[in-house]
Formats: C-alpha cells, structure tokens, sequence
C-alpha cells in the first residue's frame, strides 16, 4: 500500500510566503547600479547570458572604433572586466543566503517497517527543527545585512574599475604628449645638424660645435626611442585595464590631454562627504550590523541550541485467531540539548569580541578615509597650482629663451654651445609640463575616489619620469 506524506498547511503557507519574498537578480543589483550610475553617469551590467556577452561584445566593438575618450574608457573596462564580473557573482552568493536564512531547516522524515509473526509494524517519524523556525527573522536579517555589505563591495570593485581605466588612460594620453612634442623639437635639431654639417664642410664652423650639434640630434632621437618604448608599454597596461583581446586592442586615443581647468573645483566639508558616500565604510556599517543581530541571537540562543520536535506515528497488525486486528498510535515528543557541560560562555564571548574588532576596525577606517580625503585634496590643489605654473610661467619664459637664444647665434652673438644649452633646457621643461599636467588629472580622480571610493593606492607621479638623459652638463 502506498505511504503519503505531507506537510502540515501551516508549515506550507510558511514556506510559500518566504520563498516568495526573495528578491530577483536585478532587485539585488539595482543598488550597485544606483551607486554607481549617480558617481560615474555610466550603467554597469552583469554578463550572465549569451545574449549579454553578444551584446557587450558589439558595445565595445563600436567604441573602440572611435578615438578613445576617458568616458568611453570606464565604459569598456565595466563590461569587459572578468574581475568585476566574478565580484558581482558574489551577490549571487550573498543572495543564496539570504534565502537559506528565510527558510527552516529541512525536516527530517524516517520510516521503519517490521515485520514477523504475522504482524506488520510500519512507524514514520518527522523531525523538525522548531529552533531554526524561530530564528528565522534574526538570521534572515543577518543574511540581508550581510547581502547590502556585498552590494556595497560589488560598487565599490566598479568603482576601482572605472577608476583604474581613467588613470591608465590618462597615461596613455601623457605618453603620445610626450612623443608629439619630442618629434617638434626633433625637427628643429635635425635643421640645426643639417647647417652645422654644411657649415662644417665650407669651414664655417669648427669640428667641436658641429659634434656638439651632432649629438644633440643624436640624443633626442634616444629620447624618442624612449618615449615610443614607453607609450607602447603604456597601451599595453590600458589594454589589460579595458579587458580587451584580440582585434579589440587596436584602440586609438588624443595626442594630447585635455587643457587644464581655469579654476579649482569648490569642494566643503569633503570629510563628511566621504564618511557619507565611501561605498567601503557603508559595506563596513552592514556588517557591523549584522554581527549586532548575530550578537542578539547568540544570546538568545545561548541555552537552547538545538531542539527538535518529533512526530511518531505507529501503524501496526496483527493476526489474531484468524482474524484482523489494527491499532494506531501517534505520540509527539521534544528534544532537546541539556547545557550539562557548555552553558554559551564561549560562543556569547566569541560573538561579542567579534563584533567589538569590528566596531573597531570601522571606527579606525573612518578616520583613515578622513585623511585619506585630505591628502587627495592637498595633491589636487598642489598638482594643479604646479601645472599651472609651467602653462603660464616656465613654457612661456622657455619659448623666449629659445627664440632668442636662436636669434642670438644666427647673429653671431653667441656660440652653439648656448644654443644647445637652452634646447636641451626647452625639452625638459615640456616633458616636466606634460607630467605635471599629467598628475594633475590623476589626481583629480584620486580626489574623486577618496570622496566615492574605489581608490587603487596609486600615489601621485608614479608614471613616467621626466626626461633625464637630455640634462644639460656642464652648462
């Protein structure tokens, strides 16, 4: 005969309103791209499908065609990036959980059949754990709190993301400057090599200052060389940051960077922007709170850890002269576990401490994220205030310098010697400006990232460094 089981309508109701609370992908998503959309006006996405990849392909395929700008830049990197993508697998992650900690745990259904004599015993059993039914609130509020600290680490990943795609452009950028305005000044020197090899043949000028001209020419094209070694390498660390393959790395961008602003951005109270809007002290607060409800319901529970209710129900029969004899029996009992040797000391302290290193720890990252606020904001002023002085300062005073210094040696007031002197002087002062202007957007997305977060660690500067073989000696 068939045996049948079912759940009581209470625990099915139960289960059909929990399960039905849960909350899709895109609802677990929507924060991450709330965050992220309002701090960088670009979308993420998560790459779950066929049709996702299909289209990220094709979206990525017709901006790479273009010149590359920084925007187009984030928006490559955010759906290319493998990386990211395997961060927002985490909220899938978080997202399971929080399921788990909306339901009770499974129960446990056991049947035993006896037979012998003529009789047959058939006893089922269904064992539930009832702890796990009262616990649910606390651990499906432990489990939420949990998933809003995952979605804030998920926006804070695109954060870094964006943030490393705009500074490795940006570097991309300087690196063709600095190749553009070496080449300018290549033409200069080979003009000069040129009339210093004729006048050396009609005894113009003498063996030393056609070699000193010479050498000139002969230590920009080094420069060159350099430099052209070094925008290669440059393409190639933004490739990586863009997650681009293939026919994808035939990207193209400006020669040159942007002019600077006329003026500083106005920026008050950035501390307590940050310690409002820093996706990582938001993850931080999350779960903090959780371990507070974690907190709660390991003192609660501290006594009572298991308890488990059982149901027994016995069918049995027997022959008895000949005849047919059936009897029932159900019976409900109660286990549960007796604190004889372990009364919840060790988890209770073990929950508390972990909560107070937290509590700690956020309390120590809130105020590194204040000085962190700060330094970014020292570097965007002092950035700023140094390009600004090569714009309007050294370039202009270096291109008088050059002029004259030129006018000075066709007249025959002066000799080569200073001319070279001043050239080699001019060349260094334009790769410095293209650094210094450089630094000076890099730092303004540092400055951004401080306030936001997603801020790599990468210190102001840190690119190429400025020419140094071209150092005039001896002069």
């Amino acid at each position: 005969m068939p045996i049948k089981h079912a759940f009581p309508p209470a625990i099915a109701v139960l289960l059909s309103t929990l399960l039905g609370g849960c909350m899709s992908t895109s609802e677990t998503f929507a924060p991450v791209q709330a965050v992220t959309t309002s701090e960088l006006g670009v979308s993420p996405q998560i790459i779950a499908t066929e049709d996702d990849a299909i289209a990220a392909e094709a979206l990525t395929a017709s901006l790479v065609k273009a010149p590359l700008t920084g925007d187009a830049a984030v928006r490559i990197a955010l759906l290319n990036n493998k990386q990211l993508q395997a961060a927002y697998n985490e909220l899938g992650i978080a997202r399971a959980a929080v399921i788990k900690g909306s339901v009770p745990a499974n129960p446990v259904i056991a049947i035993d059949r006896t037979t012998g004599g003529g009789a047959l015993e058939i006893e089922r059993q269904v064992l539930i754990n009832i702890l796990s039914i009262a616990t649910i609130p606390a651990r499906r509020e432990i489990a939420m709190e949990q998933l809003r600290a995952t979605q804030m680490r998920a926006a804070e990943a695109t954060l870094r993301t964006a943030m490393d795609a705009r500074r490795q452009y940006l570097r991309a950028v300087a690196a063709s400057e600095r190749i553009a305005k070496l080449q300018k000044i290549k033409q200069l020197t080979d003009a000069g090599a040129d009339i210093a090899k004729r006048l050396g043949e009609t005894g113009g000028m003498n063996k030393l200052d056609q070699a000193r001209e010479f050498a000139l020419a002969a230590e920009l094209d080094s420069e060159i060389a350099r430099a052209r070694l070094e925008e290669k390498l440059e393409r190639e660390r933004l490739v990586r940051a863009l997650g681009l393959w293939g026919d994808q790395i035939a990207i193209r961008w400006p020669s040159q960077l942007p002019s600077l602003p006329r003026t500083l951005r106005k920026e008050t109270d950035l501390e307590g922007q940050a310690i409002q809007r820093r996706v990582d002290l938001q993850a931080a607060r999350h779960d903090l709170s959780a371990l507070a409800t974690s907190l709660g319901l390991t003192q609660a529970t501290r006594f009572v850890t298991d308890a488990d209710l059982l149901g027994n129900r016995i069918f049995d029969r027997a022959n008895t002269d000949g005849g047919r004899e059936t009897a029932r029996l159900t019976k409900l009992g109660l286990d549960l576990e007796i604190p004889l040797f372990d009364f919840g000391t060790a988890r209770t302290l073990d929950a508390e401490q972990r909560y107070m290193r937290a509590a700690n720890l956020l309390a120590d990252k809130a105020v590194k994220v204040r000085s962190e606020v700060r330094e970014a904001y020292i570097a965007y002023q002092g950035t700023y205030q140094i390009a600004r002085h090569f714009d309007t300062q050294l370039l202009p005073l270096r291109k008088t310098i050059q002029e004259e210094s030129l006018l000075h040696y066709n007249g025959m007031l002066s000799d080569v010697t200073a001319l070279i002197a001043d050239t080699r002087a001019g060349i260094i002062t334009q790769m410095r400006a293209v650094d210094a202007k450089r630094d000076f957007f890099i730092a303004e997305s540092q400055l951004q990232a401080a306030i936001v977060g997603g801020g790599s660690g990468v210190s102001i500067g840190s690119g190429t460094p400025a020419v140094a073989s071209a150092e005039p000696a001896g002069h």
